[in-house]
């Protein structure tokens, strides 16, 4: 069994000022990941209204096929127009982790 996971960090428009106006560009992200039957919640940055981060994780029996789900996720998250993003940080773990 093999797990992993993405955090994406995102700059969003200027018009989020205020945290209603954050929900609604991080929300439509994260219901559009979990299209690819993955885990995905807002995780960090939680208080600034310009920033936001959202953390994936993906469960199953082979490596490539983590890294494909995280590869397909990372597109979706990059091709958002609602939102530049910024870095992507990804871990793999194995059997022996």
């Amino acid at each position: 069994m093999f797990t992993g996971t993405a955090i994406f960090d995102l700059l969003l428009p200027g018009d989020s000022r205020s945290l209603k106006a954050k929900r609604s560009y991080v929300r439509p992200i994260v219901a559009a990941l979990r299209r690819f039957e993955v885990s995905a919640a807002e995780v960090g940055a939680l208080d600034l209204h310009g920033r936001a981060q959202i953390g994936v994780a993906v469960v199953a029996a082979e490596a490539a096929h983590v890294r494909e789900v995280l590869d397909s996720c990372e597109r979706l998250v990059a091709e958002r127009p609602e939102a530049e993003l910024l870095s992507v940080r990804r871990r793999l773990y194995g059997e022996e982790d």
